[in-house]
């Protein structure tokens, strides 16, 4: 029988009973930090519970969805127990991939997935997908998390807990000073949460010092990196790279802000390849403004199938950050990250075929 858990109770559950793993969890949000946090909490319980080999695959309605099935009967050459990781970007599996996913359930219920965990991560799901039959069969035999949006009013408090981790405290005020200058937006909050871990020793922190942490912004920013990767500007993305690199700013911060937008922009170009109203998907994200404009010109350039390709490669340089050799890739995550970066600044969709 599946179960509901807050992305809170899941992480305390992993901490104090880290061998006790479900066969299959399903982890939906559309916080792309609090889902990457939660998925790779659940990566690292596997590893140390002995799930050795990890299976990755990235999928959509026209995905080859064979391999899932695939992995779960393939036999390990050192007997290995196995993670297999599905992500579905767009939240839309199609017909083919339905149907993987209520055998998999099945599986799951029939007691045969042996020495075999699957993760499956997904957008949030809307009212309508929530009652197709896939989704029904897949939350009745997983370990359902479900990742909700931090609102506004609730950012306080979301940086009070995050400093705690840190052993750090500040006054509420402050709290809320911090949350207005991050306008709301989770990543950046994380960002300066980190920063101020850096900073300062544990305790509490003056409202003076939180204040010339956050004020002082780094002439090369992440986020002028991500706008300039939409603009198809290459030689600034690369400038503020280079920049943000040599001004010693954390690469696992880069990566998130370059990774998250790779990761909107392969949901949003699934979601209007089938056939969805594009403004209507970015009002699902809370994409506005100016942002809004890079992203259709981003969308514009590229093919919808290089999208997948994309994620894996942020998916990849992750990987390397962790000390993991990945084929294929260069041993230096910022030169990977370069590369990533690259794709996105610079590819073109191929002129039509002249009839």
């Amino acid at each position: 029988m599946g179960r509901r858990l807050d992305a809170d109770t899941l992480l305390a559950q992993l901490k104090t009973t880290p061998a006790h793993l479900d066969p299959l969890y399903m982890v939906s949000g559309d916080e792309p930090l609090l889902v990457i946090e939660t998925c790779d909490a659940l990566r690292a319980a596997a590893v140390q519970a002995g799930y050795a080999e990890r299976v990755s695959l990235i999928l959509d309605a026209r995905s080859d969805w064979s391999a899932v099935i695939g992995a779960t009967q393939s036999v390990s050459l050192f007997g290995d127990r196995r993670l297999i990781d599905v992500a579905i970007p767009s939240g839309k599996p199609g017909k083919t991939g339905s149907d993987t996913l209520l055998r998999l359930a099945a599986m799951v219920d029939g007691g045969k997935l042996q020495d075999t965990i699957v993760l499956v991560s997904l957008p949030r799901l809307d009212r309508t997908t929530r009652n197709a039959k896939w989704a029904q069969g897949l939350t009745a035999s997983a370990t359902a998390v479900e990742i909700g949006n931090i609102e506004r009013g609730a950012l306080p408090r979301w940086i009070g807990q995050r400093l705690a981790r840190q052993q750090q405290q500040l006054d509420p005020a402050t709290l809320e000073w911090m949350a207005d200058k991050v306008e709301g937006n989770l990543l950046a909050a994380f960002q300066e949460v980190q920063k101020l871990g850096l900073l300062y020793p544990e305790g509490r922190i003056s409202p003076q010092d939180v204040e010339r942490a956050v004020l002082n912004v780094a002439r090369y920013d992440v986020f002028g990196l991500r706008d300039a990767m939409l603009a198809g500007n290459a030689t600034r993305a690369v400038t503020m790279l280079t920049g943000l690199r040599a001004e010693g700013e954390a690469l696992p911060l880069v990566l998130w802000a370059v990774g998250e937008e790779v990761r909107v922009l392969a949901r949003l170009s699934a979601a209007q390849a089938a056939g969805e109203d594009l403004s209507s998907a970015m009002r699902r994200y809370r994409i506005f403004g100016p942002r809004e404009n890079l992203i259709r010109q981003t969308l514009s350039r590229l093919p919808a199938n290089a999208w997948p390709a994309a994620v894996q490669h942020a998916h990849d340089i992750d990987r390397i950050i962790k000390g993991l050799k990945v084929a294929g890739r260069l041993d230096d995550p910022w030169e990977e990250l370069a590369r990533l970066t690259l794709r996105i600044a610079v590819s073109r969709k191929p002129p039509p075929r002249a009839r």
